[in-house]
């Protein structure tokens, strides 16, 4: 099936908005880089690859891709040897930030709240 096809953001095929929005940001890296992001202003390929070391150097090629086809991030390439590429976020990257700083939080206080409830449910405090 052709990409526009399946691809919720270049069609109508969605029942709601947020279906788009958890298209653009879903997956295990997508939402890290754009946090990283959103911390460091400029991120290097390899400074991500430190960063974010469990992701893998074709993994983050897809994903960066990905966000920048979207229109979330930005790709400045320096004309130089080795070639020197950076990412920031897009003005519409930049609007995601609070959302992500909202998961960050609710993130927090679930997993805190998880754990009083495990320890209550053992009988320990």
């Amino acid at each position: 099936m052709p990409k526009s096809r399946t691809n919720k953001v270049s069609c109508s095929n969605y029942r709601c908005e947020i279906e788009i929005t958890l298209e653009l940001i879903s997956g295990k890296w997508k939402a890290l880089i754009l946090w990283n992001l959103g911390k460091h202003k400029v991120i290097r390929f390899n400074e991500f690859r430190r960063i974010i070391p469990e992701i893998t150097q074709k993994m983050l090629t897809q994903q960066l891709r990905c966000l920048e086809e979207n229109g979330l991030i930005h790709r400045k390439v320096y004309n130089q040897i080795p070639p020197m590429v950076e990412y920031s976020l897009s003005t519409e990257g930049k609007k995601l930030i609070p959302i992500l700083e909202q998961m960050d939080s609710w993130g927090k206080d679930y997993v805190t709240n998880y754990q009083k409830q495990n320890s209550i449910k053992k009988g320990t405090k």
